[in-house]
């Protein structure tokens, strides 16, 4: 038996595009693989949407399409992107085919093109003779996505919070031993819900570990399905055992930057005790993500861009705010001018200033100014006198003490310029009179030259009219 797997379609304004292409890629191969029947494991829109929404529209279209070929059955994905309720709708836009939505924990067989539910979470002991005795082509067992507010009411908050995988491994193993009946008849069984697998990876690559997810590989082969559809991780990835398989298609295309690998649909051949799972890519979006540890690289980038043409193109940096502004965000919208979509994001490091370290360790100020001066290497000698005459001094003679000799160094500073002894180094000459400087000069003092004296008459008046003549006139 052939059965297309789709999941997290995400039909939405912002995401109509990439979704409505890849969804339509992928219902057009699905038909002309002939397949038997279509599951879609949750999360069919994105959000709540509004009836005259296109969004909606353009979803309603694809599965009324799709039910024109194959039965279609439609599980509960996350309530906050199919409030719950949204999809009774759907039943209703069935054309050649029955679309059955899954709501709530339950078997559901397909005979003949029909769907025949349990009127509990699996089937009683009466409706499995039925289903025996008339005979399936598949029996599923569906387990949509579980209100927590209503396990913790049933079972308690706490348990509530890191129970919830027992919860639903009992329910498995219940399931599986009506299953065992179903295969042990001929008839295939298919397991259907949407949440997290433990152990599991993310489009971003992050695996999923911890005591709050949903399920344990274990509990899932517990049940006893041939195959096991799951939808909610948008990463494709599968685990077998015995020929027996738990699968997640990922979501129908690309909606987030940074998703890894490649984006489809299931394409299942199931029988039983075996089942195999082909993935088919969809044509998502291609998207390349660029991430600098400081500044961009214009000249890498450019590099990058030449192949960047109808891409969708993330360019991220981090550098601290101080060279915030060095960043050419023109330049690199004009690198990307071809891209189909460029988004840029900065992170700016705040400026820490740290103490240093084991400052606050030291009990006196003096160790506190010593600890400070090792770790920038400064010499402690200067600042600790200083430290101690502000301790000790008054404040009005530290500064009188320090306009002083600024005052000294003002004096000294022509004097040195000029290369001659500061005025302090020169010593005061001795005064002598006449005679004792004579007699100290005695007979070794050089001869004196006669000289003569000439008397020149003054100028005359007449003479020195061109002082006081006016020197520019005509």
């Amino acid at each position: 038996m052939k059965i297309a797997h789709f999941s997290d379609l995400h039909y939405a304004p912002g995401t109509l595009e990439e979704s409505d292409r890849c969804f339509g890629f992928a219902i057009d191969h699905a038909v002309l693989a002939h397949a038997d029947v279509a599951v879609i494991s949750g999360d069919a829109t994105d959000h709540r949407l509004d009836a005259h929404a296109p969004s909606l529209n353009r979803l309603a279209r694809r599965i009324n399409g799709l039910s024109g070929s194959m039965p279609v059955l439609m599980l509960q994905g996350t309530f906050s992107h199919e409030p719950p309720g949204t999809l009774r709708n759907f039943e209703l836009m069935a054309t050649t085919h029955q679309i059955y939505v899954a709501e709530r924990v339950q078997q559901v067989s397909l005979h003949e093109g029909r769907f025949y539910a349990s009127s509990g979470p699996v089937y009683s002991d009466e409706e499995l003779r039925e289903v025996l005795a008339i005979g399936a082509d598949v029996v599923f067992t569906c387990l949509p996505t579980v209100n927590k507010g209503q396990l913790a009411a049933a079972v308690g908050a706490k348990e509530a919070g890191t129970g919830l995988e027992a919860v639903l491994g009992d329910y498995l193993a219940a399931a599986g031993r009506v299953n065992q009946q179903l295969r042990a008849a001929g008839i295939r069984t298919v397991g259907v819900s949407h949440g997290t697998v433990n152990g599991c990876a993310t489009e971003h690559g992050v695996t999923m570990a911890g005591f709050d997810h949903e399920f344990s590989l274990g509990s899932l082969f517990e049940a006893e399905c041939d195959a096991f559809m799951l939808g909610h991780i948008h990463k494709a990835q599968q685990w077998e055992r015995a020929g027996r398989v738990v699968a997640y298609p990922g979501s129908i295309g690309r909606f987030h930057y940074g998703e890894e690998g490649d984006k489809g649909f299931l394409m299942w051949n199931v029988d039983v005790g075996r089942a195999q799972a082909d993935l088919v890519v969809t044509p998502s979006r291609q998207t390349i993500c660029i991430d600098f540890d400081g500044p961009p690289d214009l000249q890498r980038l450019t590099a990058i861009a030449l192949d960047a043409t109808d891409k969708f193109v993330r360019v991220r940096w981090q550098v601290d705010e101080e060279h915030k502004q060095s960043v050419d965000r023109d330049a690199i919208a004009a690198l990307f001018g071809n891209a189909a979509e460029l988004k840029v994001e900065a992170r700016i490091l705040p400026v820490v200033r740290s103490r240093a370290q084991g400052i606050s360790l030291e009990t006196s100020i003096d160790r506190k100014l010593e600890r400070w001066c090792e770790h920038t290497d400064v010499d402690p000698a200067p600042l600790l006198e200083r430290l101690q005459l502000l301790e000790t001094g008054d404040a009005e003679a530290i500064a009188a003490g320090v306009l002083a000799r600024l005052t000294e160094a003002d004096l000294a500073q022509p004097c040195a310029d000029d290369s001659l002894p500061a005025l302090s180094t020169i010593a005061e000459p001795a005064l002598k009179t006449f005679h004792e400087a004579h007699d100290d000069a005695g007979e070794a003092a050089l001869p004196m030259p006669d000289a003569t004296v000439e008397i020149v008459e003054s100028a005359s008046a007449s003479q020195l009219s061109w002082l006081n003549d006016d020197l520019f006139a005509a």
